[in-house]
């Protein structure tokens, strides 16, 4: 059945972008409302985009959604991931600034919230949208396919950066609550010292600090309290695809793997989905979900996900 939360809730912070401080309250809402984002201005009546591959305005660096005015709000791929990891369909994001609050660069914060809030089941089937077939996109070396898979929504994904400090890191898991709670909701956000200049020239990074990204030096890592999973940059990775993967408008019933991907190449594969209707059918029916972490072989035991490729 679908749902929503419980409750009211709020919250407060700075984004991570434009460093400007905003006001953000998630409230109930009735079945089949999905996410709708609504925009609060101090001189002009309130502007609202619905979650949808349609709402998207950019995706450089952020996910940003917006109305046929134009951009509404950014940086929402973190909240949409925890909306989408917990299993809430319904809710209005109400909010007075231009950017999503970056809390401590992770979704934890969001979960804590909405755990404290509750969630609530309401009296509306959930639909899910089911691959029928493989749909691939191509971007360079990047890649990103969604291909069937009827236990649930699965994630591979696999990062490949020259930093010594990350290097080639690869992510598997099928979906659940538990699992986005325990794997992903506490992954932050990265970026490197050297690009931070060139960042805020260009209106990104104005409120990045340590307190909410993982940076990293020639040297490596300088947060002082290190990482939290020693393979954090591609959980990061993977949380954002969770987030980015909402913006079909319904849980994917799917095996989503992504190469090098990141927020475009995520998009791209919602419009590349979205725009054969052969590719998938809306059901209203999922299986039980099979919890796994780790990189599956047919036929075999699941296996460490940074055991060598077979």
């Amino acid at each position: 059945m679908q749902t929503t939360l419980a409750r009211e809730i709020a919250l407060k912070g700075a984004g991570v972008h434009a460093g400007v401080e905003a006001t953000l309250t998630l409230k109930p809402a009735a079945a089949n409302t999905g996410i709708v984002f609504v925009r609060s201005f101090a001189d002009s009546a309130p502007r609202k985009a619905t979650v949808s591959h349609k709402s998207v305005q950019a995706t450089d660096l952020a996910t940003v959604l917006g109305d046929r005015s134009g951009a509404l709000v950014s940086t929402v791929e973190h909240l949409l991931a925890t909306f989408n990891g917990l299993g809430v369909d319904n809710a209005v994001v109400e909010i007075d600034g231009p950017e999503v609050p970056i809390l401590d660069g992770s979704a934890v914060e969001f979960v804590a919230a909405i755990d404290a809030a509750g969630i609530s089941t309401l009296n509306g089937r959930r639909k899910y949208l089911k691959i029928l077939k493989p749909v691939r996109v191509e971007n360079g070396a990047a890649f990103g396919e969604l291909l069937p898979y009827d236990a649930g929504f699965r994630l591979e994904v696999e990062i490949d950066f020259t930093h010594e400090a990350i290097g080639r890191q690869r992510f598997a898991a099928t979906m659940s609550p538990s699992v986005f709670r325990r794997e992903l909701a506490k992954a932050r956000t990265f970026g490197f010292l050297k690009d931070v200049e060139r960042l805020r020239a260009a209106g990104y990074a104005r409120g990045a600090a340590l307190e909410n990204t993982v940076c990293l030096d020639e040297g490596g890592v300088i947060n002082p309290d290190g990482l939290r999973f020693s393979d954090e940059f591609v959980r990061h990775k993977a949380l954002d695809a969770v987030g980015d993967l909402a913006l079909a408008g319904l849980p994917l019933l799917a095996r989503y793997r992504s190469f090098r991907g990141g927020h475009k190449l995520n998009f791209q594969m919602v419009n590349a989905l979205l725009a054969d209707r052969s590719a998938y059918a809306v059901v209203d029916e999922a299986r039980p979900v099979r919890e796994t972490v780790g990189a599956e072989i047919a036929g075999a035991t699941p296996v460490p996900v940074f055991a060598p490729d077979l």
